[in-house]
């Protein structure tokens, strides 16, 4: 349903004030639905058209339970698409619709301005829609039973693709194998250097142990299987396991969604935090009556309040805020850095008046890993009261485990980097020559799931179907696992 006169004259207010202050955005298709309705669709990630799966039965039976109980509402859903589709709660007051509208715009503008969105896929709804069509053909020819349970397999293993190569598509077949008249090129290891100093610069000796490491790359390349690590593992089974052509099809369908999901989780707080921003400033130097004002401020307090994990709408926003009142009073650069004066700091405005600027420029180039490695700052986590936390096995319960800011800010990072997931690679695709498949997990100090390992494990199996092994550090030892189609194993390296 399509937004009634009065909404529509409201939608046009709040837009004027988006493009007042410098918003760059798709255009926006505002649909108007009740609980219901947008419970399904947000089960669907925005995409009602996706393919049948149990799962997203699940999740609108999780988010119908929470909205009856009163422990959750929706107020608003967009999705990255252009034009952007927009679903508004059908029940929401008109404050709270001018609200949840200045927040859409915000997100609009970030998808549309964030480097990590440069790639993905603008048309995803027809996508979505040829995804659907795609299963249940396949649902239809080989039967709901092995469609469903090969999909359950792909969607365990989601997650093992490579974010940082997002713009990546399929490679071919022969990716990993080398190219034999290239590896019979011959580099020219000489540097540059005049005549008279050529003996001196390029020894023969300096030529000739670039040449035997040259000779043994090669030897290594043509030997390995793949002759690098390789990190997006769903796109080397689509290559490389012995799937039939539907099963490489549902592998594709499911990367092809996690890569265009994926810049959403990398900018969750930045997201957030930026609609959060420019929903507040519109509300309250704009669009907000003073017979509204109350009734905005009590759902905004509602959205941004700190409960017992962290709020990326919380801490998006004042992010955004501490870095526009810096760049206003000039608290970055050497100047300020080397200033051992907490008094001269407290009072420090060299009123530079750079802040709006600056936080443009932020929600362009960069994600939430940067975001927080930048800008996080000791004085931030004062003011904010933030602190780790860890179980007490004594006690039974979760206790403050640091306030220090090193503290804070290494624990945050480690959530983030790689979404807090294991970073796992292919190392050998033909292990001690059986056709094994050899997989190490980079250790960052914290230790992988058992279960989730073993599951993963069993699920790489059915895919690849040779035994899995997954070198890793558990218990500060050096461990291998892995399943042979049958057991699992687990032993000291």
């Amino acid at each position: 349903m399509t937004l009634d006169p009065e909404l529509e004259t409201m939608r046009r207010e709040i837009e004027g004030y988006a493009k007042e202050f410098g918003l760059d955005y798709f255009d926006i298709i505002f649909e108007m639905v009740d609980f219901d309705t947008m419970n399904q669709i947000a089960a669907y990630d925005g995409f009602p058209v996706r393919y049948p799966h149990w799962r997203f039965g699940m999740e609108y039976n999780r988010l119908s339970k929470a909205y009856s109980y009163g422990l959750q509402k929706i107020y608003e859903l967009i999705i990255n698409t252009d034009p952007c589709y927009a679903y508004l709660m059908n029940c929401n007051r008109l404050t709270d619709q001018k609200m949840v509208m200045a927040h859409v715009y915000g997100h609009s503008d970030f998808f549309k301005n964030n480097a990590c969105f440069a790639h993905t896929n603008r048309k995803m709804m027809d996508v979505m829609a040829n995804h659907g069509t795609q299963i249940r053909k396949y649902i239809e020819r080989y039967g709901e039973e092995q469609v469903e349970s090969f999909l359950d397999t792909a969607l365990s293993l989601e997650n093992l693709i490579d974010y940082q190569n997002l713009h990546v598509k399929r490679y071919e077949k022969n990716t990993y194998r080398v190219d034999e008249d290239a590896a019979e090129d011959q580099p020219n290891f000489r540097l540059k250097s005049k005549p008279h100093m050529e003996k001196y610069i390029n020894p023969q000796e300096y030529l000739d142990e670039q040449q035997n490491k040259h000779a043994a790359e090669q030897r290594r390349r043509k030997e390995s299987f793949p002759p690098e690590p390789v990190r997006d593992i769903l796109l080397f089974l689509m290559n490389h396991a012995q799937l039939e052509n539907w099963q490489v099809e549902v592998l594709s369908i499911v990367r092809d969604e996690a890569l265009y999901f994926a810049p959403q989780r990398q900018t969750k707080i930045m997201n957030e935090g930026w609609a959060s921003y420019w929903h507040s400033t519109i509300m309250t130097t704009r669009a907000a009556t003073a017979a509204e004002i109350i009734d905005y401020a009590d759902v905004h307090s509602g959205t941004v309040a700190m409960g017992k994990s962290l709020n990326p709408y919380k801490i998006g926003l004042e992010l955004y805020r501490d870095i526009e009142d810096r760049w206003n009073k000039g608290r970055f650069g050497k100047e300020w850095e080397e200033c051992n004066s907490y008094e001269e700091k407290r009072n420090w405005d060299k009123q530079l008046g750079l802040g709006r600027k600056k936080i443009f420029e932020v929600r362009k180039v960069y994600n939430d890993l940067m975001f927080l490695d930048e800008f996080l700052t000791m004085e931030f986590c004062e003011q904010y009261k933030l602190f780790t936390f860890e179980y007490n096995n004594d006690h039974k319960q979760y206790e403050i485990a640091s306030r220090q800011f090193e503290e804070i800010k290494a624990k945050l990072l480690q959530q983030l980097t790689n979404f807090g997931e294991p970073l796992i690679e292919i190392i050998d695709a033909n292990h001690d020559n059986r056709g094994e498949l050899y997989l190490r997990h980079t250790h960052s100090g914290v230790d992988i799931k058992m279960d989730y390992a073993q599951d993963t494990l069993q699920n790489l199996y059915k895919v690849w179907k040779r035994p899995v092994n997954l070198e890793t550090r558990y218990d500060d030892r050096d461990r291998l696992l892995s399943f042979d189609g049958k057991e699992h194993s687990n032993r000291s390296l």
